[in-house]
């Protein structure tokens, strides 16, 4: 299956989660391709929407392949072929280093006057566009599932099938809509598949629930 876009996936992840409407949960979005996704989920379901900030760490000479990710607190995850990908502990220090200073930056920016919703006790669906590594998801979830919890569950359009197998075991539970056999990058299954700037991460965060998704 090839979505539209990610308004066209958001849909049709809040059809698969719709067993939590009316439990108020807290979506929260991998910025910031996930978060017009979270948006549209939220609604539907009747919960609240946030951001959980975590940055990929990319692989030397190879920006788009992740060899773990960060979250915000600086807990780092690592994949078992860091090292083979030529990411010695000094090069993931300096590098985690310089990507934490960017989710620090981001939530300045994001969620300025206020902290992280509260977690504890309630459904957390945590979203993002679609699972390559599985790394960011990952440090998501352990982020997530550090503030307590009732449920956590995972929620993404498209994955490939390790990266799937990776995250189980950080999540009650996974909501995958699609493992296809030839995963190359998680953008080959949109149509349409731009970037999302801050100004609409910003718009879609505000408690006005101004901005469009989409």
């Amino acid at each position: 299956m090839i979505y539209r876009d990610r308004a066209e996936a958001g849909e049709r992840l809040a059809d698969a989660l719709k067993q939590w409407r009316g439990h108020h949960p807290l979506v929260v979005a991998i910025p910031r391709g996930a978060v017009p996704m979270g948006k549209i989920i939220a609604d539907r379901l009747g919960g609240e929407l946030d951001v959980v900030l975590t940055r990929k760490l990319p692989a030397p000479g190879n920006p788009e392949f992740a060899v773990g990710a960060v979250d915000e607190t600086g807990w780092k995850y690592l994949a078992d072929y860091a090292r083979e990908a030529g990411a010695s502990p000094q090069y993931i220090e300096r590098v985690a280093a310089a990507e934490l200073d960017t989710i620090h930056r981001r939530r300045a920016l994001y969620t300025p006057h206020r902290a992280p919703i509260d977690a504890a006790g309630r459904v957390v669906v945590v979203v993002d566009d679609g699972l390559a590594t599985g790394a960011t998801m990952i440090a998501a979830l352990h982020a997530m599932r550090a503030r307590n919890p009732q449920r956590l569950v995972c929620a993404v359009p498209v994955a490939s099938t390790e990266a799937v197998e990776k995250v189980r075991g950080y999540a009650y539970e996974v909501v995958c809509l699609q493992t296809p056999d030839f995963f190359y990058a998680v953008g080959q299954f949109y149509r349409s598949f731009p970037q999302v700037d801050d100004e609409t991460v910003i718009a879609l965060l505000r408690p006005e629930g101004k901005g469009e998704a989409g």
